[in-house]
């Protein structure tokens, strides 16, 4: 039976579009992964990775989402964002003892609060509104106060200091915003199996927020090219690193050296649950145990110089899949060992639940950036101040990253990138350069500077500086005078006497780059954590955050006159309308029937009159009506002249 046209051109219609869409199905993809890895000062790491991809648009312009979070892709198409990063971070990651100088503290270590950049892929004069729609769309996502971003005085157009974009970046931050379950649930449920199976399941929330640092970051890129050069559409990169401190298994230490032992410990004791199997929908699942280049170095030398089995200093609870070895280790000073573990093989009968184990105490350091960065504020007082930034060197001897700078004629190019609010006054042309204690010329030390000065209630303050010093350089130093400002009293917030924060500075170094290369294979290219290893990014330090306090108005006061104002105003009203309301001739009569009842005899009047006898008082005689009326009159005739005295000099005084 042969169909007519008509059905059999529907037909395949249909099939062509199940067809497409199916293939569009095939092509997103969904990978986790989770990074451990010990830390001097007896502390754990855990790095989650997830990485969720879609395929470009099919030829109608549409996309059909298996794995993909809708929200994320209409929020992308809608705003044109081209790539922006969002992430929620409590704590401060310390660069001294957790490392300065590799790919997790350059590009997982985030500023205290909430930072949100973007770059839009639309005209120049549509990318704030654009920013002000995504700002938007994000608070709902999140549960979170981002909205507060699209006000003119909380965010920034960077030029080129923290990231090429040509006009279309737009950055912000809020130092104060509070970290909670509440930003936490809405990230996982952008996962396809949440935190219900695969290693999201490891998320206990106590474990989480009662850690030293934790970071969630949210990372998207659209119509990018990777790697290797194809157009993987729309990726979206979710990341929460957290820093805890493992219980010691030990009860006590019976010999002076184990203090210097590492804690053991596990995955169900530090996040009080296992992994009972990777995400049904994910396409790899993997756990990796990291043992960074100094670690490495520190356990070859307790082996002796014969030994090379650096895993005869600890134990693992699982044996890995595999073992990887850094490659191209630069500086010369070792390379890192990554131990792979597969989720696969793993479920609810067989958990998998990787702990370790140290045999003999082993003390060492992370690698740290060329300049150690801090910032702080100077001066005293409620109407002036200057900002410090600090670059102190951290010994790094000659076979450290610093002797790559020989190449460049022995110069250290630093980037620094500062956002002040409108009410900090920054004096730009009081900048002051200390190099080595000694006060420089500004300009033969500052290659490249951009400075874009506050406006009151409009846009905040802005520097971006290249400094460019010499390589055996000890010390620098920044100083900015600033003059504070007066707000409007509905501008002050409900905690104002704590102080107003002025938001981490970022610090570039972009002659230094951070990456790790592992063993190339088919593999491997398929871990999207280690491919973001082996990205060259400069190395990245945020600075503290600054507590201003400001001249804060007395918050008493406007109760205080509220209060006594509506006090005289109920005194006067109450006693004008009590005034008003009395009826004389009503009182009269009622004074009357009063004399009349006492007259009568009536039975109450006479179990009075023998009370007071038995109690030997002498009763009171009664006033005719004719004389307690002239009284009355007189009290009303007071009571009206003192209202209207009041009212008169109320009208003179406050009118």
């Amino acid at each position: 039976m042969e169909l007519p046209p008509r059905w059999a051109f529907l037909l395949f219609l249909l099939l062509s579009s199940t067809k497409a869409s199916g293939s569009a199905v095939d092509k997103e993809e969904f990978q986790e992964e989770l990074l451990l890895k010990p830390l001097p000062d007896r502390k754990v790491l855990a790095h989650f990775h997830f990485e969720t991809r879609a395929p470009p648009c099919n030829s109608n312009g549409r996309r059909h989402h298996h794995l993909f979070p809708k929200a994320i892709s209409q929020m992308v198409e809608k705003f044109r964002v081209k790539e922006m990063e969002l992430s929620f971070t409590q704590g401060r990651w310390n660069y001294e003892r957790w490392g300065g100088f590799d790919t997790m503290s350059s590009n997982n270590a985030k500023p205290p609060g909430v930072e949100l950049w973007a770059v839009f892929d639309v005209p120049k004069e549509q990318v704030d509104a654009s920013w002000k729609n995504l700002t938007h769309t994000l608070s709902g996502l999140f549960c979170a106060s981002i909205n507060f971003l699209e006000s003119s005085t909380m965010y920034s157009a960077p030029e080129w200091s923290f990231r090429q974009a040509s006009g279309s970046l737009r950055y912000g931050m809020l130092p104060r915003e509070a970290v909670c379950t509440e930003n936490l649930t809405p990230w996982l449920k952008l996962l396809p199996c949440r935190d219900n199976a695969g290693l999201s399941a490891l998320m206990d929330r106590p474990s989480i927020y009662t850690s030293f640092y934790h970071s969630q970051r949210l990372h998207l890129t659209s119509n990018a090219s990777d790697l290797e050069g194809l157009n993987p559409g729309i990726v979206l990169e979710q990341t929460l690193t957290v820093v805890l401190h493992p219980s010691s298994q030990r009860t006590s230490l019976t010999h002076i050296s184990e203090s210097y032992l590492q804690p053991s410990w596990s995955l169900s004791s530090i996040f009080g649950r296992k992994v009972n199997g990777r995400c049904a929908l994910a396409k790899s699942s993997k756990v990796y145990l990291q043992l960074e280049r100094g670690l490495v170095s520190e356990l070859k030398k307790n082996i002796g110089s014969e030994g090379y089995d650096v895993e005869a200093n600890f134990e693992l609870s699982f044996n890995p899949d595999r073992v990887l070895t850094e490659e191209n280790s630069r500086h010369g000073i070792g390379s890192s060992l990554l131990y792979e573990f597969s989720v696969d093989k793993y479920s609810n009968s067989k958990p998998f639940d990787l702990g370790l184990t140290w045999k003999f105490p082993v003390i060492w350091s992370c690698q740290q950036a060329p300049l150690h960065a801090t910032r702080f504020l100077m001066g005293s007082g409620n109407e002036r101040g200057a900002i410090a930034i600090l670059l102190k060197s951290t010994d790094l001897n000659d076979s450290s990253p610093v002797a790559d700078s020989a190449s460049d004629g022995c110069e250290l190019h630093v980037n620094i990138f500062q956002i002040v609010p409108w009410y900090i006054r920054v004096y730009y042309h009081s900048l002051q350069l200390f190099v080595d204690d000694q006060l420089k010329a500004v300009g033969a030390f500052v290659e490249k500077i951009h400075v874009m000065p506050s406006k009151d209630k409009i846009s905040p303050g802005m520097m971006e500086m290249v400094l460019k010093l010499p390589c055996g350089v000890k010390s620098a130093a920044l100083t900015l005078d600033f003059d504070k400002g007066f707000l409007h009293i509905d501008e002050y917030p409900p905690d104002a006497n704590q102080g107003f924060d002025i938001p981490s500075a970022a610090i570039i170094f972009p002659n230094f780059h951070a990456s790790m290369h592992f063993p190339s294979n088919d593999s491997e290219r398929k871990s999207p954590m280690l491919s973001k290893f082996q990205e060259s990014s400069p190395v990245l330090s945020y600075t503290e955050v600054l507590l201003v306090p400001l001249t804060t108005p007395d918050f008493s006061m406007p109760y205080n006159v509220i209060t006594i104002t509506c006090t005289v105003f109920a005194l006067y009203f109450g006693s004008l309308l009590n005034v008003l309301r009395q009826r004389v001739g009503e009182k009269e009569r009622l004074l009357k029937s009063k004399a009349a009842a006492v007259k009568t005899g009536r039975p109450s009047e006479l179990l009075s009159r023998l009370s007071t006898k038995l109690r030997g008082r002498s009763q009171e005689p009664s006033q005719s009506p004719s004389e307690s009326s002239p009284l009355i009159n007189s009290k009303l005739v007071l009571k009206v002249l003192l209202m209207a005295a009041l009212a008169v000099a109320w009208q003179y005084y406050f009118g």
